[in-house]
């Protein structure tokens, strides 16, 4: 966890919260070696393979098994520290100061201002703002230290809570739910399948939770299932 505090131009305090540099070298160093430790044993396991007369697709172990020990661990190595990088881009930063929040992943900034952020709080891994109607401004994936990202909003005013206020208001989804805004049941069904194939962490689950967040739902995952509420006024995209 990084906690580095700044200032601004206008001479506020700026608060920056990420994985420690330690973390994200040790996570990338880890990979390369686990990689390149693949790559030596898929080496050896060709050159094994290759005594073997009965082996299916013969050619490609044969080429695996011609060039040298050290090809197949260098190529285990970078595609490991390709993993690594990849993680680390994915990673949020939490960006404070007393005028907004800055929320960084995948090299894309949100910025929420003070006077839009009504509460904060932590739904199992993720962070979630929440607006003044109820609607949610965002929820990302947070894997920081719980204890101090809820210090570092508190110590900048914001209405940290320890739990989402709205949580007993969540349906389950279920097909043709009634009761939703036209054209809700449709988002939720496609995220439903997409939630399915590759989880909540997907692109496509992402933004169509922002398409539902301007239809006035809020959408919640447990366990690949969907649970929803709506809010008073639409318009308002959670990221």
């Amino acid at each position: 966890m990084r906690r580095k505090p700044e200032r601004d131009p206008q001479g506020g305090r700026i608060t920056v919260l990420g994985a420690p540099g330690w973390r994200s070298v040790l996570l990338c160093a880890g990979l390369a070696l686990a990689g390149a430790g693949v790559g030596w044993l898929v080496g050896l396991l060709a050159d094994w393979l290759l005594t073997l007369p009965w082996v299916p697709m013969q050619g490609p172990v044969r080429l695996v098994g011609s060039v040298p020990v050290a090809v197949p661990s260098a190529v285990g190595a970078v595609a490991g520290l390709a993993l690594g990088l990849i993680a680390q881009h994915e990673q949020l930063v939490i960006r404070l100061s007393d005028e907004c929040v800055v929320l960084t992943r995948k090299g894309r900034d949100q910025t929420f201002p003070r006077d839009a952020v009504a509460a904060v709080f932590r739904d199992g891994k993720q962070l979630v703002l929440l607006g003044h109607e109820g609607g949610e401004l965002t929820r990302q994936e947070c894997d920081l230290d719980g204890g101090r990202v809820a210090a570092a909003f508190t110590g900048h005013d914001y209405g940290w809570v320890d739990a989402d206020p709205h949580r007993a208001e969540f349906r389950r989804w279920v097909p043709d739910t009634p009761g939703l805004p036209e054209g809700a049941n449709a988002l939720l069904t496609a995220r439903q399948k997409s939630l399915d194939k590759n989880g909540s962490s997907d692109d496509d689950v992402r933004e169509l939770r922002e398409e539902l967040a301007r239809l006035g739902v809020v959408v919640r995952d447990e366990k690949r299932r969907q649970y929803w509420r709506t809010v008073r006024e639409a318009g308002r995209a959670a990221g």
